[in-house]
């Protein structure tokens, strides 16, 4: 959590945090920022004050709601800096970044960097600017050992945002089994008013349509993948293929809020009118490893225990498991889980048994979304609901919705 943040630092030696970029469609910036409108900024968070923030002139109302200390950027116009670049862009840039950070007494210490940039010219600079400025060490926290360890654990108000956009994810859900389960059906085929295949590519358009008008975003994108396709578990699914009875369908739909807020996720598998005797079983199965795992969540258990219990698990009914090959392309052949956040995949990480800090803790956010896929035998299955722990170390599903894996057709 935030109030996490300056003990984390400090016992990774960082003396800054700089976070570069937008404040939408950026995660490290909405975390401090709330997702205002602001094109291009450079926050500093240094311990024991107040957060300095340099910003567009134009947004300098959109900055001001941060409550933070401002400096626009047009204190310092790039053509200040051009004759003593000798008309070089990048040295220009450089030394203004120079400028910025000296007149905010940045000039020595250790600096963790963040947020979103073109990498190419973002490198150069950073790098020309370590050179101008010696004493400071300028690198990446490729450890995730401070802002994504704080926000690892979540604040009530934080949970309250994410099951803000659960709602509006399983309503969308609920307006595409009602839409799928009223479609008129000939032969086996679901077909449209003017007698053409439904196919996945018309229901992800509705997907993207209900959630935009319902406030949320898709940056990643929706799987709807029927038989084979669901089969790969990260298939999106194949846009011109036709909704058929009986094939399983694997929908996992990941939004997110307006402007790169928090995410939610959540996957059902559905078979329309009626499921094969194959399909049925793995799917029994599936629910039976979810329902146990869920069973035996307990706080402060490394996430990655419940990823060798799932192995265990569907080793036990004859799949074949991760555990067993990690190359393998049949059976269970993925984590159970990772946290949710502003990321869609964060912390708790369940496949990294190595890394300590994994384990469930008051304010973990996640996923547990068992699953087995057989592309060879034309299906995949796969369920999945977000969790959280609450400040009483209890465990919470966000949003409750059937899981049942034939859905009726209303015609037949």
């Amino acid at each position: 959590m935030k109030k996490d943040l300056e003990q984390l630092m400090k016992s990774n030696n960082a003396d800054v945090l700089w976070i570069s970029g937008a404040a939408q469609q950026n995660p490290s910036m909405v975390y401090f920022t709330g997702g205002i409108h602001v094109t291009g900024a450079d926050l500093f968070i240094i311990p024991g004050k107040t957060p300095i923030m340099f910003h567009g002139m134009m947004e300098r109302e959109e900055a001001a709601k941060t409550g933070y200390d401002l400096i626009s950027y047009s204190k310092y116009p790039i053509n200040d800096f051009q004759k003593p670049a000798k008309g070089n862009l990048l040295e220009a840039n450089a030394l203004r970044y120079k400028k910025m950070f000296e007149d905010i007494g940045i000039t020595k210490g250790t600096i963790l960097l963040y947020g979103s940039r073109e990498v190419g010219p973002f490198y150069s600079l950073v790098k020309r600017l370590q050179e101008l400025l010696p004493e400071l060490d300028i690198k990446g926290d490729f450890d995730e050992a401070v802002i994504m360890e704080a926000r690892a654990t979540k604040d009530p108000a934080e949970i309250e945002e994410i099951r803000k956009i659960g709602r509006i994810t399983v309503d969308v859900v609920s307006k595409v089994q009602e839409y799928l389960s009223e479609q008129e059906v000939v032969g086996k085929t679901l077909v449209k008013d003017d007698g053409s295949p439904l196919t996945i590519g018309d229901v992800k358009a509705l997907i993207n349509l209900w959630l935009a008008e319902a406030g949320a975003e898709n940056p990643e994108s929706t799987i709807f993948a029927i038989g084979r396709d669901g089969g790969i578990p990260h298939s999106g699914g194949t846009p011109d293929d036709p909704i058929e009875l009986g094939k399983a369908i694997v929908f996992d739909i990941f939004p997110c809020q307006a402007g790169g807020g928090y995410f939610y996720d959540f996957t059902r598998t559905w078979c329309l009118g009626y499921a094969p005797d194959e399909i049925q079983e793995a799917y029994n199965q599936v629910k039976s490893v979810y329902d146990q795992v869920v069973s035996e969540l307990e706080l402060g258990v490394h996430a990655a225990s419940y990823q060798e219990r799932t192995c265990e698990l569907f080793e036990e009914m004859g799949h074949a498991t991760i555990r067993q090959n990690p190359a393998i392309e049949e059976g269970y052949i993925h984590s159970l889980g990772h946290g949710l956040g502003l990321n869609v995949h964060e912390k708790p990480w369940f496949g990294r048994k190595e890394d300590p800090t994994n384990n469930l803790r008051i304010g973990s956010v996640f996923t547990i979304e068992p699953g087995l896929y057989y592309p060879g035998k034309g299906f995949g299955v796969r369920l999945e609901d977000s969790w959280y722990v609450a400040e009483d170390g209890s465990f919470h599903k966000f949003i409750d919705y059937p899981m049942e894996l034939v859905v009726p057709m209303k015609g037949s």
